[in-house]
């Protein structure tokens, strides 16, 4: 099993790591590339996977085009066509992420949460799905209606839960300890095999504890503010919300 650093640590953005296997490009794709330790987030419940490049001590470099889970191990796909690094060789590669990307999408990725936290609060309304690119993004509740009120009352309300700077923090508990918290879940349905043992939870402290992959910011405040920039049906009682970072761009 490779260390995959994101899920303790969403702000390293740079580690020393070896080449652990290279597996064949599939068709019109780059090499893909395992790493005994990485910074790369592999993508899931949303949150797109990260982008950077591989640094040799040599001066080579490789770009990062993609990266994604097997198994226990996050493989990271090179740009098409580009020679794959040697296996072995313990420390020699950099590995650097794109952060602007990353913290982009770890402020707005913690904004999405607020935006969950005030909408069950407030409204009970659980979660149908949702989706994000840096700065910006959207969730599905389970609302019968909407109206361009109801949404600047949230647009509000989230706002003010964000300025707050409210401390976000990740834990991992046992399975059956983190499912003996009520409402843990804020999804219609559940998205956690059965064969986790342990849950990583994130929690905005005072606002919202849930089930979550992803990577964060460390307060409320580093997501600065939200705008809806608007909303629609998509069912008889399924809304979607989109937002987007006050600097989207």
């Amino acid at each position: 099993m490779s260390e995959n650093i994101c899920y303790t640590d969403s702000y390293l953005r740079t580690v020393a790591a070896s080449v652990r296997e290279v597996q064949p490009a599939e068709e019109g794709k780059g090499a893909l590339v395992v790493l005994d330790r990485t910074v790369f987030y592999p993508g899931g419940g949303g949150q797109p996977a990260d982008r950077g490049v591989i640094r040799g001590t040599d001066g080579r470099s490789w770009v990062v085009v993609a990266a994604r889970k097997a198994g226990d191990d996050i493989v990271h796909e090179l740009e098409a066509g580009a020679e794959p690094p040697e296996v072995g060789a313990a420390g020699v590669y950099q590995v650097d992420l794109d952060w602007e990307r990353r913290y982009r999408l770890m402020r707005t990725h913690t904004a999405l949460h607020a935006l969950c936290g005030v909408v069950w609060r407030d409204h009970g309304a659980l979660v149908t799905g949702g989706n994000m690119e840096p700065g910006s993004g959207r969730m599905d509740f389970e609302f019968e209606t909407m109206s361009g009120d109801l949404v600047a009352a949230i647009e509000a309300q989230v706002n003010a839960e964000l300025a707050s700077a409210r401390p976000v923090k990740v834990d991992f508990l046992p399975r059956d300890e983190a499912f003996a918290i009520p409402d843990l879940i804020r999804t219609k349905v559940n998205l956690l095999p059965p064969g986790i043992d342990v849950i990583r939870t994130i929690e905005i402290e005072g606002l919202d504890l849930q089930a979550d992959g992803g990577t964060h910011v460390a307060s409320t405040a580093e997501v600065g503010s939200i705008r809806v920039t608007g909303y629609e049906s998509k069912g008889r009682i399924n809304k979607r919300i989109r937002i987007e970072l006050a600097d989207p761009a």
